[in-house]
């Protein structure tokens, strides 16, 4: 059995059936399954966004659909950049450029204030076209050097206490072991084979 990913991200899909093996079930991107849509993300939660983009791509397809919407949420910043983590600093800007601006609106909040969380929200649009959410989180601390070559994104600035080094720094076992995609994408793979 089919579930299609609602993404053109070869990693993610693999890293899905990864959690797929042994079971009856291969994940494919959209592109794959010959869907392309204009998707509009313009919810106001990580979970409305992942649920409007499994939605839109369940309209043309019988399978199981999955989605997820995910970013950097600082704590003394009430929770920017949140659902905007990609667009920061307007949507052409580059990782450096996100990482300053962070920075520069941090500079009055010493080392230990400046806490942060991932949050990943998944949505999966089951063939019957009811669904579920699901949303898991990475705790750590940001800092102002970024460090390592793994991962993407922010994982560079975000450091894990427990394990000293930055989720860029980790091996990607290591990270899909902790991190917020690799716990709600677990906990909604398990969700899936319960249910169907």
């Amino acid at each position: 059995m089919k579930i299609v990913i609602a993404t053109g991200n070869k990693d993610k899909v693999r890293e899905i059936n990864e959690l797929l093996e042994g079971t009856d079930f291969e994940a494919v991107s959209m592109k794959d399954a010959g869907i392309s849509c204009d998707i509009v993300e313009d919810a106001d939660s990580f979970r409305g966004n992942a649920l409007i983009k499994a939605e839109t791509v369940a309209k043309y397809t019988d399978d199981y659909v999955l989605a997820d919407d995910s970013g950097l949420c600082i704590d003394a910043l009430d929770g920017a950049p949140g659902i905007y983590s990609a667009r920061f600093c307007g949507e052409n800007s580059t990782y450096p450029e996100k990482f300053a601006r962070i920075f520069e609106m941090l500079k009055d909040v010493p080392d230990e204030k400046r806490t942060a969380h991932f949050t990943c929200a998944i949505a999966v649009v089951k063939p019957d076209k009811t669904s579920f959410t699901v949303e898991e989180y990475f705790e750590g601390v940001l800092q102002e050097q970024p460090s390592g070559l793994n991962g993407f994104g922010y994982d560079p600035i975000f450091y894990v206490p427990e394990y000293g080094m930055t989720s860029a720094q980790m091996s990607p076992e290591q990270k899909n072991s902790m991190s917020h995609r690799g716990k709600a994408l677990r906990k909604a793979v398990e969700q899936i084979l319960e249910k169907c």
